[in-house]
């Protein structure tokens, strides 16, 4: 491991975020000389960012408590386009109205995880639509354009996967790397950004960026990109049975947020620990170094401290206290998913889709099928099976660790 003098890229190598940076030499000192503001650009594309963001936000989190500035950049101007890095075919596009609206239901999730404010280390939001919206279009060609080569563009992984594809890539789209590559060079002139950080997909863009700004301005700045995210089976970071994993708690609750924190593999836990806590080191080396059944209550430790990080300490506890209600006494647990039945019954494979418990019907159906579904703790053998509900709520589980409640409307 490569021995760095400043507190930032120490905290960042020790915890695991490196995967690339550009002369890591020179960030280093200039990260030891004071206050080094730093960016992430996030686009608007739904109201909540979901868990496969957040080693994003966490670095930013890392930047602040190094003693830098965190600037998160939401993209209401490449948002209107769409980043087609490594998708299958072009985005849905938003209308401003949406755009605006995503970005004020985003900005309260990174208000848990960042101080903003005007000072020195203070976080701050900014939007790219203020300078791209405003753009007119031969000056950018003749001012910007001219520093890209379509050639090295066309050679960039995540346009010749679509190519070799034979997918459709827009001129619109193709724009979009040149853009990023702006906005490095317009906070680096109004907020003196030296830094732009990114998953290891934004490397292309990130460079562009870097040698775009040494090209117009003579400006040093610097990337950084994290290692992809992926869980020990191989799996995408985040994507479940049930769908994505978000931060805000209105589209998903605190409950099934901790949930998939203590669902985690065993062979993760040090490592998103590390990635995802405040934990010291130390702590994490003792948690993961626990073997067999121990190692479920360093799972519990890692769905509180990212529970409480992202929703808050009390619901934390209270989605812990259900799940310890659940499965250490069986019972009901006021915090778990539930639906609210009319007409006194439903069929099991609707309860299943309805609680979120299986994404579609014919994915309930599989689940019935294997053994795998469950009505107050009673396997389920017959997916034509019509669940009845009384005063009482009725516990429906999938799996061991999905459990929901079916009350009466």
């Amino acid at each position: 491991m490569t021995e760095y003098r400043s507190d930032l890229l120490r905290l960042l190598s020790t915890r695991g975020y490196i995967h690339q940076v550009t002369d890591a030499a020179a960030l280093d000192a200039l990260a030891v000389q004071g206050p080094l503001p730093g960016y992430i650009g996030f686009d608007p594309t739904a109201p909540s960012l979901h868990v496969g963001s957040l080693v994003q936000i966490m670095l930013l989190r890392r930047l602040q408590q190094s003693g830098h500035k965190p600037i998160v950049l939401m993209g209401g101007g490449t948002g209107k386009i769409g980043d087609p890095s490594f998708k299958d075919e072009a985005r849905k596009l938003m209308t401003d109205e949406v755009i605006q609206s995503n970005i004020a239901s985003i900005k309260t999730v990174f208000q848990r995880f960042l101080t903003f404010g005007d000072g020195p280390t203070d976080a701050i939001m900014v939007d790219n639509a203020d300078w791209l919206d405003a753009l007119e279009y031969i000056p950018f060609l003749r001012d910007i354009g001219q520093h890209f080569s379509v050639n090295r563009m066309l050679s960039f992984d995540s346009v010749k996967l679509r190519l070799d594809r034979e997918q459709s890539l827009s001129f619109l789209e193709f724009n979009y790397m040149i853009l990023q590559a702006y906005d490095f060079l317009e906070l680096s002139r109004r907020a003196g950004c030296r830094l732009q950080m990114g998953g290891s997909d934004q490397w292309g863009n990130i460079i562009n960026g870097v040698e775009l700004a040494r090209r117009v301005d003579g400006t040093e700045v610097f990337g950084v990109t994290t290692p992809l995210i992926t869980t020990a089976d191989g799996g995408k970071m985040g994507k479940t049975m049930s769908g994505a994993v978000w931060l805000n708690e209105d589209q998903l609750s605190a409950y099934d947020y901790w949930q998939f924190w203590r669902n985690t593999d065993d062979r993760d836990v040090g490592r998103f620990l590390r990635l995802f806590t405040d934990l010291s080191l130390d702590e994490i080396a003792r948690l993961e170094a626990l073997q067999g059944a121990e190692i479920n209550e360093a799972k519990k430790i890692l769905a509180n401290e990212a529970t409480a990080m992202c929703r808050g300490r009390a619901a934390a506890e209270e989605a812990a206290e259900t799940a310890r209600r659940t499965f250490d006494e069986g019972a009901a647990g006021e915090a778990l998913p539930s639906f609210a039945v009319t007409g006194g019954s439903i069929g099991i494979v609707d309860a299943l889709v309805n609680l979120g418990l299986a994404a579609s019907k014919n994915e309930a159906r599989r689940l019935i099928k294997g053994g795998g579904a469950r009505v107050n703790g009673d396997k389920v053998e017959d997916e034509a099976l019509t669940v009845s509900i009384g005063a009482e709520p009725v516990r429906v589980s999938a799996g061991k660790k999905h459990h929901g409640l079916l009350t009466a409307a």
